[in-house]
């Protein structure tokens, strides 16, 4: 009897006790469906994760792309830094004389008699005696001066395309080489025949040649030069005469009709045009075609151009890079009709126009 009683009290036991158990386990269950997530929430907590992956999509690209332009202008900056620092040392030290020749750009308004024309279609040239160290012949005793030149090359080269050169060949003494050409004086030219007006009366016979006449050239090779401003692919420039006047001559008229020393110019207005390889490789897949598109930007007396050559219209107000800039600004921005380039607006936008004002010593005459 007793053995039935406790068998039934350990069979009750344990039947409480794997109720307390289940009841256990059925509120640890109750616990976790309480604190668990719905499918609302779920939904949009993965939304709430997409839309910051998304914000921060955006900002990581905005970034970037802020980035890439803050290097291009520094880029482009450095480059017009460079080289617009390397004219103002030549030009500095450039020999002002009467008695020497110059190969500089002079446009003169029709009419105006005698003239000095020295039309440069195109990206401009210059070359010019400068007290500049430059590269000098194995032999002789090396001069104090340099034959100067500034380009941007329109011929296939090592270097490529449209890319600014500077010729700084360095002279020797008068009569110390028999083959290394010294510094020169008038009557012979520098790179390009003078006009009758520049000549001595009476005039030689024969008429003396250049004695560089590569250094007027777009197109042959130079020697004793350097790349300096590889992505400056446009060059022009114009005076500041010194009776205040901006002028496509070099001098004065009527008081002078030729160059003169350079005795009427105050400054030389420098205006170069840069665009970054980024840009640059819009433009075409070959130099050639790269070459193609920029020179349509090139061609004298196309008003469509917004690049191209200003210098006898500018005035204080409008110098030429506002010309420039504008014309940029109608290509961009065609609203006006006036403008077909084929030019992409992408690489349009990468391109910087600089302008500066380099201001000369007064000359020895």
């Amino acid at each position: 009897m007793n053995n039935n009683r406790d068998t039934a009290f350990q069979a009750a036991t344990a039947s409480a006790a794997i109720l307390g158990r289940v009841r256990a386990a059925r509120r640890r269950l109750q616990r976790c469906d309480a604190g668990g997530f719905t499918l609302a929430e779920l939904v949009v907590s993965v939304g709430v994760l997409v839309l910051l992956v998304l914000l921060a999509t955006q900002l990581f690209n905005s970034a970037a792309t802020i980035t890439t332009l803050d290097h291009k202008q520094m880029d482009a900056d450095s480059q017009a830094r460079q080289l617009l620092d390397r004219m103002a040392i030549d030009f500095a030290q450039m020999v002002k004389r009467s008695d020497v020749d110059y190969y500089v750009k002079s446009n003169p308004p029709l009419g105006l008699i005698p003239p000095r024309i020295v039309l440069q279609p195109g990206n401009d040239r210059i070359a010019f005696y400068s007290a500049v160290p430059g590269y000098y012949p194995s032999t002789g005793s090396q001069s104090p001066v340099s034959l100067v030149a500034y380009r941007v090359n329109s011929v296939s080269t090592n270097s490529g395309y449209n890319k600014t050169e500077r010729l700084g060949k360095g002279l020797v003494w008068n009569a110390v080489s028999t083959t290394d050409t010294p510094v020169v004086f008038i009557p012979i030219p520098l790179a390009a025949p003078l006009p009758v007006g520049d000549l001595p009366v009476p005039p030689p016979n024969p008429l003396p040649l250049p004695a560089w006449p590569e250094a007027s050239s777009a197109t042959t090779s130079w020697s004793d030069s350097e790349v300096i401003g590889p992505q400056v692919f446009r060059f022009e420039y114009y005076y500041l005469l010194k009776n205040g006047s901006f002028s496509g001559i070099p001098w004065i008229s009527p008081i002078h009709t030729s160059i003169s020393g350079m005795q009427d110019v105050s400054a030389i207005v420098v205006n170069i045009a840069v665009i970054d390889p980024r840009s640059k490789v819009l433009l075409g897949s070959t130099e050639a075609q790269i070459n193609a598109q920029i020179a349509k930007f090139s061609t004298p007396g196309d008003s469509h151009h917004f690049l191209a050559d200003y210098s006898s219209v500018v005035t204080p107000a409008l110098p030429l890079r506002a010309l420039w800039q504008n014309k940029l600004n109608g290509i961009i921005n065609p609203a006006s009709g006036d403008y077909d380039s084929t030019m992409p607006a992408s690489a349009i936008s990468g391109i910087r126009l600089y302008e500066r004002f380099i201001y000369l010593s007064p000359p020895v005459l």
